[in-house]
């Protein structure tokens, strides 16, 4: 009797996740009509619906569980038995990894965290993937030395099997070939094996189609994306080569919303990608193409992994404290920890459902490759001897709420991790010219792109921005954001009389929704090289006009083009198309 309730409870869950796996794919499969269709809002629409699938369908197996099953108690004997069920029905499975993971969040929602572990769930994976095929190959082979490059582009741009035709077809061709002749030496030998690798499915998101492959030759493997625009007047057109590990990286930077891509093995497709982008993890990865939830118990093993082979501390993370989280990192893995603090001191008006609020926009929101995404995690064990004496009494002391005591591990109950940046305070003082000139342009530049998708941070400090690896600018501090048509934008007043200008108080009284652009000016440009820079890129952001056409932009209904790629990569067009 034991056996056969196993097995069901085995299959119930199994059924949850392939539910949810239709719905993902339906949903992803739909992003190529609604991209020919250039109906940008169901774009949006339909990012934010999907990232809420995996956590509802959850919910609906937790409650079938709870309703047909006697689920009251944990009963070990029973729940080994549902794992071996469940683990029988895999080797067949073309998404076991994503299964695996399915079952952990159901069986972590229903007991204790004293049960996770490898008896009960899977802390590491038990399927392998490293074979699984679909039935279409996943990616298709090219021989532009026998079959001709130009040959070989318009045979891709063909198998992309787009309903609408491109524009210019000739031209597109064209600007792709002298991009190859640009970007690759045309006097390079070829391997007998040099051949084009691309995969079948393209990849959406945003109002971007983006073909993804590699140029093989010999032992070598130069990634490269094809970057597709609609044009809206019934024609698709190519608008970029990129080429190199650091261009495709930048398009699956952790800064930007996760693609759609249509795939029934994602295994396969993340395989392929990985040689590509060697410095990016399989958790990163896979939470790019919009499987977050296993990026995210990835992530987990591999800092698992990383605790067992290094011997380092936890501290403090460096840069000015926030007033609202704890931030600390580990100096050998590139990752910071933040933990919500019980109390915020004034003038902070918070609280801490506000703050996951805030968060919980950011992820759902289209983040423009300007603000970073974050793993959320609850109930997890750290080892308490690898914290230094400083931050455990800085936890203790803030965010004693969220901390719990087990033995020798330290419990949050509650934190974020996201990828460490420098701050960028920190790097503005110890900047040279040219590296202060490049930050101030990318700050500013940030700070657009995040009007552009109706983003206003609130605070602009520098201390709130950080420094990727190539040297983009990135926000990371989300507890003041809030939407850009929420504010209202404002010139300060003339005094009634000329000498309050001169008063540490303001003359005029602020609404609890008004800003005042030409203050940023005051608090962010005290540093004359700082200030000098800014103000010939950037004046414009200090002029209330200039925010207030934002927002006519975005209450118009028109989505602002935001590449992910620099404007040179991009290939000329006429304005006419």
């Amino acid at each position: 009797m034991a056996w056969t309730e196993a097995k069901h409870i085995a299959e119930t869950v199994l059924d949850g996740f392939d539910s949810h796996y239709r719905e993902f794919r339906e949903i992803t499969a739909g992003a190529r009509e609604r991209f020919e269709d250039a109906d940008w809002p169901a774009v949006q629409a339909a990012a934010r619906e999907r990232i809420g699938y995996y956590d509802q369908r959850v919910v609906e197996t937790l409650a079938i569980l709870r309703r047909e099953f006697r689920l009251s108690e944990r009963d070990e004997r029973l729940w080994r038995r549902v794992k071996v069920e469940y683990l029988r029905m895999l080797p067949l499975h073309l998404q076991p990894e994503l299964a695996e993971t399915f079952y952990n969040s159901v069986f972590c929602r229903l007991f204790d965290r004293r049960y996770y572990n490898s008896a009960n769930i899977f802390v590491w994976p038990l399927i392998s993937t490293e074979h699984l095929e679909a039935d279409n190959p996943i990616y298709r082979p090219y021989y532009p030395a026998r079959d001709g490059f130009s040959r070989v582009i318009s045979r891709v741009l063909d198998r992309l099997h787009f309903s609408l035709p491109f524009r210019n077809r000739r031209r597109d061709v064209r600007n792709l070939m002298q991009a190859v002749h640009y970007r690759f030496p045309p006097n390079r030998a070829l391997a007998q094996n040099f051949q084009l690798a691309v995969l079948s499915e393209p990849f959406f998101r945003n109002k971007g189609a983006y073909v993804i492959g590699k140029i093989i030759n010999g032992a070598d493997q130069t990634p490269f994306a094809v970057a597709i625009l609609n044009d809206e007047q019934g024609g698709l057109y190519v608008d970029a080569l990129l080429a190199g590990e650091d261009e495709i990286s930048d398009v699956f930077s952790f800064s930007r919303a996760y693609f759609m891509v249509d795939t029934e093995v994602p295994a396969a497709v993340v395989d392929f990608l990985r040689p590509l982008m060697p410095r990016k993890t399989k958790a990163e990865l896979y939470t790019a193409i919009g499987f977050h939830k296993f990026g995210k118990a990835e992530f987990y093993r591999d800092f698992l992994k990383h605790l067992r082979y290094s011997a380092d501390e936890f501290m403090v993370a460096p840069g000015i404290r926030g007033m609202v989280m704890c931030v600390f990192t580990l100096p050998s893995f590139p990752f910071v920890f933040k933990i919500i603090k019980d109390r915020f001191a004034p003038p902070k008006e918070m609280t801490r459902a506000k703050v996951k609020e805030k968060y919980l926009l950011v992820k759902m929101h289209d983040r423009v490759g300007r603000m970073a995404d974050s793993w959320e995690y609850s109930h997890v064990a750290f080892p308490l001897a690898r914290f230094s004496p400083e931050l455990r009494e800085q936890l203790e002391t803030e965010c004693a709420g969220s901390l719990e005591f087990d033995g020798d591990q330290l419990v949050f109950k509650h934190l974020y991790i996201e990828r460490r940046m420098t701050p960028l305070n920190l790097y503005l003082h110890t900047a040279d010219d040219d590296e202060l000139l490049h930050a101030v342009h990318e700050y500013g530049d940030a700070i657009k792109n995040l009007a552009a998708a109706n983003i206003f941070p609130g605070d602009f400090l520098f201390k709130n921005f950080g420094v990727t690896r190539q040297g983009r600018v990135v926000f990371y501090d989300y507890d003041e954001l809030c939407y850009l048509t929420e504010c209202n934008f404002r010139e300060i007043p003339e005094p009634p009389y000329p000498e309050m200008e001169m008063s540490d108080e303001p003359w005029y009284t602020p609404g609890p929704d008004d800003v005042f652009p030409e203050e940023f000016a005051t608090f962010l440009l005290t540093d004359p090289r700082i200030r000098k820079v800014f103000l010939v890129l950037h004046r414009d952001l200090l002029d209330p006009a200039w925010w207030r056409a934002r927002q006519a932009v975005i209450r118009s209904g028109r989505l602002d083009d935001i590449f992910p790629y620099p404007s040179e990569r991009r290939f000329k067009r006429p304005k006419k198309a």
